[in-house]
């Protein structure tokens, strides 16, 4: 098929005095001539208005576990169908994706699906959800809110992995459609953001506040901590207490190992007592349940009742052992509700990566 088969035309954006056209889906507002791409790569002005090129087309499809979003708190241990486009509309320098984010060759979206194929696909493989990952899907919002509503139809809960650089009226509109993310709140500082994102932290606060006062989605954070760059004990507190004061102190916070990759190859990778570090701030400043990730952590990756202390469910890496929960989702020794979205018992998909081919979905 031609790349133009693949192009739709794109929402949010408006004519400027000067004749260009400026895209309003991201707080980026990338201002176009005709021909011109924004930062993302994937939005192009094309005439009178902005297309998506990239609509139906996928750089791979995977079955993970649900924890690898990471999501500790949403339907544990089931499998997850995962898969990402091309292009971002963040510019990070520590980048662990960039081979698809940073993508600027249409060769790398090797797999084409569409929306119903999709969710065809997590049903007849029995995932329980599907998630918007490897990049953004901010920038392919037409295809991802097409994709959820065919999950929808068919009982398959939609997932997205996001940094939260949106403007209000798309992000209205595409968590509507959502039924968890994991936010990916990179620093707490503009100045990280500005320096390793080429962004901005503002709207993403904004974003977070926006889930959990504005809708029922579930949501989990998750930050890459950095040597040297966002790891200090001053914004690990700062941080912290924000969530605790502006979220609430149940949402689950993932803190995660970096490791040497694209443009940050000279820095160190992130040691492990950073992570343990930053856990014992965030507990001692209320967050209830705190995640160390990207290491072999035990105590770290496993979640306790806040009531009691009990160990509700232990993890060894991706792989479920105690469950101590009730079919109801509250702790079997103090009944203290875990917050979270839960079934009757865990899934059983283990760790196992599942790559598969969509083409066999492509008619049903």
């Amino acid at each position: 098929m031609s790349d133009q088969a693949f192009t739709v035309p794109g929402r949010f954006w408006h004519r400027l005095d000067d004749g260009r056209i400026q895209c309003d889906l991201c707080p980026r507002y990338c201002r176009l001539r005709d021909g011109q791409q924004g930062l993302c790569f994937v939005r192009r002005r094309s005439g009178d208005g902005i297309v998506l090129t990239t609509y139906g087309r996928s750089s791979g499809f995977c079955v993970d576990p649900i924890e690898k979003k990471p999501l500790n708190h949403f339907l544990p241990g089931t499998p997850v169908l995962s898969f990402g486009t091309a292009g971002c509309n963040l510019a990070c320098k520590f980048c662990q994706n960039w081979d698809i984010s940073k993508s600027r060759e249409i060769d790398t979206l090797a797999e084409t699906a569409a929306p119903a194929a999709v969710a065809r696909a997590a049903r007849a493989l029995d995932c329980r959800s599907i998630a918007f990952t490897y990049n953004d899907p901010v920038i392919f919002h037409e295809y991802a809110v097409d994709v959820a509503q065919a999950c929808a139809a068919l009982g398959v809960k939609c997932v997205a992995v996001t940094a939260g650089y949106v403007t209000p009226e798309p992000r209205a509109e595409f968590y509507r459609h959502m039924d968890a993310a994991n936010v990916d709140l990179k620093g707490f500082t503009e100045a990280f953001y500005k320096k390793l994102c080429s962004a901005s932290l503002a709207p993403v606060l904004e974003t977070l506040e926006y889930l959990k006062h504005e809708t029922d989605v579930w949501f989990e954070v998750t930050t890459l901590l950095i040597p040297g760059e966002n790891d200090s004990d001053a914004e690990i507190e700062a941080m912290t207490q924000w969530v605790v004061e502006r979220l609430g102190p149940e949402v689950p916070l993932h803190f995660t190992a970096f490791h040497p990759d694209w443009k940050m190859l000279d820095t160190p990778p992130t040691p492990p007592a950073t992570l343990r570090r930053a856990r014992d701030i965030a507990i001692k400043n209320g967050v209830r349940h705190v995640y160390t990730g990207n290491v072999h952590d035990f105590d770290g990756q496993s979640t306790y009742c806040h009531g009691c202390d009990a160990r509700l469910i232990g993890r060894d890496w991706y792989r479920l052992s105690d469950w101590r929960l009730t079919p109801e989702g509250r702790c079997q020794r103090c009944d203290t509700a875990l917050a979270g979205v839960f079934e009757e018992a865990p899934g059983s998909w283990g760790a196992k990566r599942r790559p598969v081919t969509l083409s066999r979905f492509a008619t049903a």
